[in-house]
């Protein structure tokens, strides 16, 4: 066996000459990870141009029978909040889910804005802002209420009360 002196030990290596094992290992799991998110991304589009036709409108005929001055009606109805958008927005309501008190309306309208698990959806009473109560005549006798869902739960939108029977 030689000493370690003498076999140049003392000095120093020179460690940009050759890439040390981490430097190699860096490059190739860099260059799998690369193919890995090259893959990844095309399952990603193959998925989304697979699922895009399922995500277009339909026409199911619920507005074959309907009347085009109510219909134009509707999509111009407006309140202080803005517009309504349409009668298909819109959720008509029984008498026993509104009510009336000295002038402010409040409505009974389910808690979220879709179904969870299937079950029947708790109702809960929201007050009506007076800029969202729709001030013109009711052409269609029914109350009506346009709500909206958001994280901070559920506000009216547009409201047009009906006859109270």
């Amino acid at each position: 066996m030689s000493n370690w002196i003498d076999s140049g030990g003392e000095k120093p290596r020179l460690y940009s000459v050759r890439p040390t094992i981490c430097e190699t290992r860096q490059r190739r799991i860099g260059g799998a990870a690369r193919w890995r998110t090259v893959a990844n991304l095309a399952c990603v589009l193959a998925l989304i141009a697979l699922a895009a036709p399922f995500g277009h409108a339909r026409d199911r005929g619920q507005f074959v029978n309907t009347n085009a001055e109510l219909k134009a009606w509707f999509d111009g109805l407006r309140s202080g909040k803005g517009p309504c958008c349409s009668d298909a927005d819109g959720s008509a309501l029984s008498d026993a889910d509104w009510d009336s008190k000295d002038g402010h309306y409040r409505v009974r309208v389910p808690r979220y804005g879709h179904m969870i698990d299937g079950r029947p959806q708790e109702l809960v009473w929201v007050d009506v802002p007076e800029e969202a109560v729709i001030s013109e005549p009711n052409r269609v006798g029914r109350t009506m209420v346009w709500p909206i869902y958001g994280y901070m739960g559920v506000a009216v939108r547009c409201f047009m009360p009906g006859s109270m029977t």
